[in-house]
């Protein structure tokens, strides 16, 4: 007896006088009701009991293997290509998180943003653009988010609709569900960008050799760093390619909400916030553990982003003999940048007048970064600026490096420049102070702040 032959082509040529966009729904139901039945199917092959006894690479492997005789024996006649993607797209709802599993698993691709079971957008190379991958229910969409929810000991219901989560990959990931989502459950997933080392971001564009050079030396003689833009602009990238010019030979803490940070040195420990527990008890927020790593003889303190009265303490920590310390914070300028951090650490149990805080910003932080997003994709480093102010004196700013763009084309793709300005005399011997050499091709200047 012949086998019945299904693939994506026979429903089109069975579709041939649908309108397109019928012809691609019939062929994500047949698809859907494939995987469905052979879902089915391995539920009743497989022993529960026995399969929760395996870790998880040992369930894949177990499942795979049962789905592989499935389909020999009992599915449709389908080509090599067709027969694994069915066996890994069953295999992954069984285990993982089903459709999303390639989304994940595809390196390009940096943010995954599911707007109910039928739309999935991604953001690819800096683009958002609709993901041909869709749940075939809500159900579908609330088991997956359900799965992901339960491995962090966390709920999401309607008395609890919104909540924070990660993957056991690292992947932070938000959900807001019905009724606060009008159009169904929203899910948010936040991949980590894979490391990148200084060299690939100048060959990328993000900055050019000598500003490169110039935040080497910035590192190495111990500046306080604030990295400051958008959200998805490239801070915690940055950030990782910096704390590359840390000496081998110092004692680094970093402290993230998601460890996202990759630092290559020998003596690194790493400190990651805890949300609440389903009782609302166990939290331990990002300032507990600045706080605390006051007290682990840290050389220096990177935290992956201040958002609050953690700022208070982070700042101290600058002041108080944790040079070269870096962080990251949310703001459009490098001036925004001081405003925020000022904002922030105002938000602190400490009752401080505005000028003290204002001189904790000033004493604290020696060079701010700017990166911005470009309607193009692309992130850059578009300001580099040392903080000349001191004490409570207004803030005051000199540029180092900049970004100067050329008007855009019709092909939307930004252009420019980067140009390095002039080296505060100040900052010029607090790095032959720490034992390293000015760059030739920037000249020092001991005039006056050249931001506006």
């Amino acid at each position: 007896m012949r086998r019945q032959t299904f693939t994506a082509s026979s429903v089109r040529d069975a579709d041939a006088d649908l309108p397109r966009a019928d012809t691609a729904n019939a062929t994500d139901e047949a698809d859907d009701a494939l995987v469905a039945d052979f879902r089915e199917k391995l539920l009743d092959e497989i022993d529960l009991n026995e399969l929760s006894k395996l870790d998880l690479a040992q369930r894949r492997a177990r499942l795979e293997r049962v789905m592989t005789h499935l389909v020999a024996s009992k599915g449709p006649l389908l080509s090599s290509r067709e027969r694994t993607a069915l066996i890994r797209r069953v295999v992954a709802e069984a285990l993982g998180l089903g459709v999303l599993e390639p989304l994940l698993s595809d390196d390009s691709i940096t943010e995954i943003m599911v707007n109910g079971p039928d739309r999935i957008f991604v953001e690819r190379l800096g683009r958002i653009e609709l993901a041909n991958a869709r749940f075939v229910s809500t159900e579908q969409l609330l088991q997956t988010i359900d799965r992901i929810v339960s491995t962090v000991n966390r709920r999401v219901d309607e008395s609890s609709p919104m909540v924070d989560a990660r993957l056991r990959t690292g992947e932070r990931v938000n959900v807001i569900l019905p009724p606060l989502a009008l159009d169904g459950p929203v899910v948010t997933i936040r991949k980590f960008p894979r490391p990148f080392t200084m060299e690939q971001l100048i060959s990328r564009g993000t900055l050019d050799a000598v500003t490169a050079e110039l935040l080497a030396l910035c590192v190495r003689s111990k500046f306080n760093i604030l990295v400051s833009g958008g959200t998805g602009s490239g801070k915690t990238t940055l950030l990782n390619s910096l704390s590359a010019y840390i000496p081998n030979d110092e004692r680094i803490v970093t402290i993230e909400d998601a460890a996202e940070l990759s630092l290559q040195q020998d003596h690194v420990i790493r400190l990651e916030s805890r949300p609440a527990n389903v009782e609302g008890r166990g939290q331990v927020s990002i300032r507990d553990l600045v706080r605390n790593s006051l007290r682990m003889r840290p050389d220096r303190i990177v935290v992956g982003e201040v958002r609050g009265g953690e700022t208070m303490d982070m700042l101290s920590a600058m002041n108080t003999g944790h040079e070269g310390s870096l962080t990251t914070i949310h703001a459009n300028s490098p001036a925004e940048a001081l405003s925020r951090a000022e904002t922030l650490a105002s938000m602190s149990d400490l009752d401080l007048p505005f000028a003290a805080v204002q001189e904790q910003v000033n004493n604290a932080i020696d060079v701010v970064i700017q990166l911005d997003r470009g309607p193009d994709g692309s992130r850059r480093v578009t300001d580099v600026v040392m903080v000349v102010s001191k004490g409570r004196q207004e803030y005051k700013l000199h540029t180092l490096s900049s970004f100067e763009a050329e008007p855009m084309s019709t092909d939307r793709v930004i252009r420019g420049h980067h140009r390095v300005h002039t080296l505060p005399a100040a900052f010029a011997r607090r790095i032959q102070l720490a034992g390293e050499g000015l760059p030739g091709v920037v000249p020092v200047d001991s005039g006056e702040p050249t931001w506006p």
